[in-house]
């Protein structure tokens, strides 16, 4: 089957698969870091870490003409990904287990379809409203784990992760029509965000100590979350012939993560969240999969 597809498309599935193995570690690594920081410290250490990612990456590629429209595009996208939106997941990460936190996040795809029916005037078919009643019964199966009498988990972590995928969503719609240069944007971006957590950092709690346990988690997800990962996702879009022959891979994330967080973290996973995922995911597919008929 791969050996018929277009180089780009297999050099676009090689790097979306990177992608998924960098993504998959995040849920890991985001409740073993709060082990050893706060909220506000995580964020500014895995910000800052990937501000200076991003600086050495634009030295290499170059930057494109700075513009008022552009500085004030990537401050305001800043402010929303990744300052406002890594807050509050990792506030949600801070009160929930995460095997639910990350599905919950995982939701921006169902919102980012929402948003756009209203806002990018988008008239949804049959199939994205059956995907979307398919993936919110998944989420119901999550945090309600099976009873609907009987609600275990903090609700305010619950309203946090469901919160990061709106937040996700907006800063989405924000970006769909916009094509200036990736990572200019996301150099601009983060160059607003780090002095912001540092900010928040020294109002409601300390700055980190940058040992080599901080700076170790600071580089795992200002890295493999934040900077590099999403410059290969990037590249991923750019150069598949089809994006929807990539956009269904992200989505294997949340299951691989499963594994990591049953045998790292330790996290006893019952059934009921497996199959709260698997409904959450095929609601997911079934709104971005498109099965096209091929000409043999």
């Amino acid at each position: 089957m791969f050996s018929k597809l277009p180089r780009n498309d297999l050099i676009a599935i090689s790097l979306a698969v990177a992608v998924v193995l960098c993504w998959s570690t995040v849920a890991t690594g985001f409740k073993l870091g709060l082990q050893h920081l706060s909220v506000p410290q995580l964020l500014f250490a895995s910000t800052l870490v990937s501000f200076v990612f991003l600086s050495v990456v634009a030295c290499f590629t170059g930057i494109k003409k700075l513009t008022w429209k552009t500085v004030s595009l990537g401050a305001l996208l800043g402010l929303i990904n990744p300052f406002l939106y890594y807050l509050v997941l990792f506030a949600a990460y801070d009160r929930l287990p995460a095997q639910i936190a990350q599905p919950l996040n995982y939701t921006h795809a169902i919102v980012t379809a929402i948003l756009a029916i209203p806002i990018l005037k988008q008239r949804p078919t049959p199939r994205i409203w059956l995907g979307l009643i398919i993936g919110y019964l998944g989420v119901v199966v999550l945090i309600t784990q099976g009873s609907l009498t009987d609600f275990s988990f903090d609700r305010l972590g619950v309203a946090l992760a469901l919160g990061s995928a709106l937040i996700w969503g907006a800063y989405w719609i924000l970006t769909v029509r916009y094509s200036e240069d990736a990572v200019t944007l996301l150099l601009i971006a983060f160059a607003t965000a780090t002095p912001c957590a540092a900010i928040f950092c020294l109002l409601f709690d300390t700055l980190p100590t940058f040992n080599l346990v901080n700076l170790g988690f600071g580089l795992w997800l200002g890295v493999a979350e934040m900077g590099f990962a999403f410059l290969l996702w990037q590249q991923a879009l750019k150069t598949a012939t089809q994006v929807s022959l990539i956009t269904p891979i992200a989505y294997f994330s949340p299951a691989l993560s499963l594994f990591l967080i049953h045998n790292v973290l330790g996290e006893e996973v019952p059934l009921v969240t497996i199959l709260g995922l698997a409904t959450l995911m095929l609601g997911i597919l079934i709104m971005y999969l498109r099965f096209e008929k091929r000409i043999p």
